[in-house]
C-alpha cells in the first residue's frame, strides 16, 4: 500500500515547475480519516466541512488521467474527485461610464418600468409595457426585512447609500467579542456575511457585478439613485467570486452552504462555468432540502441549454429556476442562453442600470442581470405567502408569467410579471 501512494505521489508531483492544479475530494464514512492521511502525502492543501459532507483540496502538478481518479476513488473513505474548476461572474459588457446618484434614476429603469424611451440607447427604444409590472406588483408589497436574499457573487458594496439600510447585519457578531464566533455558526466576526475567495469575513466588492445584482434586488425605494424590485429586504452578501470576476468550486461550494447556515430565502446566482459536478449539484440539493429557492442565470452564449446544458442554471434540482434575458422590446436578448425544457422564465437583462462599488451606477447587460429581477420578484411574493416550496414558486413564476410571443419560443413559459406573480393570475 505505502508503495502505490508513494508512486501516486511521484505522478501527482510531477513536473515541478508547471502552474498547481487543484481537484475537491468528497470524503465519506468512518474510513475518511484513513483516506485523509494518504491525501496529505499526494499533495492535499486543505480541508472543509459542509452540511452536506466533508471536503479535501488536492494540489496536483498536472491534470489527473483515468487511472488517476480510479486509483482515489477505489480508496476507502473517498465517494469521488472532480476538478476544482473556475466559475466566473456573466455580465456581458461593464463599459457604460459610472453614474453618481443624481444621474441615475427611476426614469432609466426600463425593466421596471418601460416607457419605450428608456429601454437602451436612442438607437435601440424599447416597447412601452414590455418590463416587470413593478409599479403595480408595488401596491400589494414593496417587500419585507424578514426576506432574507443571498447575493452570491463578487461581493457587495454594503456601504452604497442606496443599500445600506437593506444589507443583512449579523446581529450576534456585531455586538459579539472581535475574533470570536459570537453566534456559533463556524465564521469569525461575519457582521455583513463572507469572502470565501479571501477567506475573510469582510465581502466588500471589488469588481461591482456583486453590488449590481444586489441593487435590482434591494435597491432603496428612495428620492435619489435607483430602486430595487424590492423596497424593503435583507440582501446577504456572500463573495466567492475574486475582483477578477473568478472563483472555484470549493468556493461556491461553502458559499452555498454558508447561505443555507444563514437560513436565507433566495439564494441570487449569477455566475457560471465548466461541466456538471457532483459537489456543486450536492449544495444545491442540500439548498433545496432546507426550502431555499435557487435562481441561476442561464448564461450568454447564445446557447440552446437544453441541447447543451449550462451550469449551474441546468441541473435538474426542483429549486432551480433558470433565467434568460430579454431586451427592452421584449425580445431575447442577443446573448441569452434560452430551452424550451431548461430556461423556465425571461427578465429585463440588457442595459440594465443598478449600483455599483465606491456609491456609484452604472448599465451592465448579462443573464447575471435577469436573475436577480426573478430574485426580487419571489422576495415579493414570500412577504404575501410565506409557506411555499421551491418547485411550488417555480411553477408559480411559470404560471403567472406574460405569454410574450417571442419569448415563448425560447424559455418554459414566458416574461416575468411580478404582479401577476403575486396575485396569482394564471395563463
Amino acid at each position: 500500500m505505502k508503495t502505490l501512494i508513494l508512486l501516486v505521489f511521484l505522478v501527482l508531483g510531477a513536473a515541478a515547475n508547471a502552474k498547481d492544479i487543484e481537484y475537491l475530494v468528497k470524503l465519506e464514512g468512518q474510513k475518511a480519516d484513513e483516506a485523509l492521511l494518504s491525501l496529505r502525502q499526494m499533495g492535499m492543501t486543505k480541508t472543509f466541512s459542509t452540511s452536506f459532507g466533508e471536503f479535501a483540496v488536492l494540489k496536483t502538478k498536472r491534470n489527473l488521467e483515468a487511472a488517476d481518479f480510479n486509483y482515489l476513488t477505489s480508496m476507502t473513505g473517498i465517494s469521488y474527485v472532480e476538478k476544482n474548476i473556475e466559475l466566473r461572474a456573466l455580465p456581458i459588457n461593464r463599459e457604460s461610464k459610472e453614474l453618481n446618484a443624481e444621474d441615475a434614476s427611476f426614469k432609466k429603469q426600463w425593466g421596471l418600468k418601460n416607457t419605450g424611451w428608456n429601454g437602451g440607447p436612442i438607437w435601440r427604444l424599447g416597447k412601452k409595457g414590455e418590463d416587470i409590472n413593478a409599479e403595480k406588483a408595488w401596491t400589494l408589497s414593496r417587500g419585507r426585512s424578514t426576506i432574507k436574499i443571498a447575493v452570491i457573487d463578487t461581493g457587495v458594496d454594503y456601504d452604497h447609500p442606496d443599500l445600506k439600510n437593506n444589507i443583512l447585519m449579523n446581529e450576534a457578531e456585531f455586538n459579539g467579542t472581535d475574533g470570536v464566533d459570537d453566534d456559533g455558526n463556524g465564521y469569525v466576526d461575519d457582521v455583513f456575511g463572507y469572502d470565501f475567495a479571501n477567506n475573510d469575513a469582510d465581502p466588500m466588492d471589488g469588481h461591482g457585478h456583486g453590488t449590481h445584482c444586489a441593487g435590482v434586488i434591494g435597491a432603496t425605494h428612495n428620492r435619489s439613485g435607483v430602486r430595487g424590485v424590492m423596497g424593503r429586504v435583507k440582501v446577504l452578501p456572500i463573495k466567492f467570486l475574486g475582483d477578477n470576476g473568478s472563483g472555484t468550486l470549493a468556493g461556491a461550494v461553502k458559499a452555498i452552504d454558508y447561505a443555507i447556515k444563514m437560513k436565507v430565502h433566495v439564494m441570487s446566482n449569477s455566475w457560471g462555468g465548466g461541466g456538471a459536478n457532483k459537489a456543486l449539484l450536492e449544495a444545491i440539493q442540500a439548498a433545496d432540502r432546507a426550502g431555499i429557492v435557487f435562481v441561476a442565470a442561464a448564461g450568454n452564449s447564445t446557447n440552446n441549454n437544453d441541447k447543451s446544458p449550462s451550469y449551474p442554471a441546468s441541473y435538474e434540482v426542483d429549486n432551480i429556476i433558470s433565467v434568460g434575458s430579454m431586451d427592452g422590446n421584449g425580445k431575447k436578448s442577443w446573448f441569452s442562453n434560452y430551452g424550451k425544457k431548461s430556461v423556465h422564465i425571461f427578465a429585463p437583462g440588457s442595459d440594465i442600470l443598478s449600483t455599483v462599488k465606491n456609491g456609484k451606477y452604472k448599465k451592465m447587460s448579462g443573464t447575471s442581470m435577469a436573475t436577480p429581477f426573478v430574485s426580487g420578484a419571489i422576495g415579493l411574493l414570500l412577504t404575501h405567502e410565506k409557506n411555499m416550496t421551491p418547485k411550488e414558486i417555480r411553477e408559480r413564476i411559470m404560471a403567472t408569467a406574460v405569454m410574450n410571443k417571442t419569448l415563448v419560443k425560447y424559455a418554459g413559459s414566458g416574461r416575468l410579471d411580478a404582479y401577476r406573480l403575486l396575485k396569482d393570475l394564471r395563463n
